[in-house]
């Protein structure tokens, strides 16, 4: 067994569901979505996004094109929450909120799809 593989499916199937239940529940009730969760899926989306660098090939990198579109998100949907929180005089409102899940929704389907190509990989690879 490739110790290396192993860590890199670890980071981009735990990137997914970390991403995933910060995602679930109401889009516009930030009670549903915890902002520990969104951090986790953000460190952990990076991590992925660092392993990704030292592939070559042309799945390599569309690996590393989809954990940018994830990172992007994410850290996008991280400062709409610190703006809201923080500098706007309304807080942490509806429209925040569905903006905030809405990015994440979008780096999750950017995980989903990196998810679905290593899946691939996995199954394309001769022994």
């Amino acid at each position: 067994m490739n110790s290396e593989k192993v860590i890199f499916g670890f980071f981009i199937v735990l990137a997914l569901t970390l991403n995933f239940g910060f995602f679930i529940g109401d889009i516009d009730s930030m009670a549903h979505h915890n902002v520990y969760e969104l951090f986790a899926a953000i460190v952990v989306s990076l991590i992925a996004t660092v392993l990704k660098f030292g592939d070559r090939t042309h799945l390599g990198a569309i690996f590393l094109a989809t954990s940018l579109v994830a990172d992007l998100q994410l850290i996008v949907a991280a400062f709409i929450w610190g703006y809201a929180a923080h500098v706007s005089a309304a807080g942490v409102d509806e429209e925040a909120a569905v903006a905030i899940v809405s990015f994440s929704g979008g780096a999750l389907l950017a995980n989903i799809i990196s998810v679905v190509l290593l899946v691939a990989e996995t199954m394309t690879v001769r022994r």
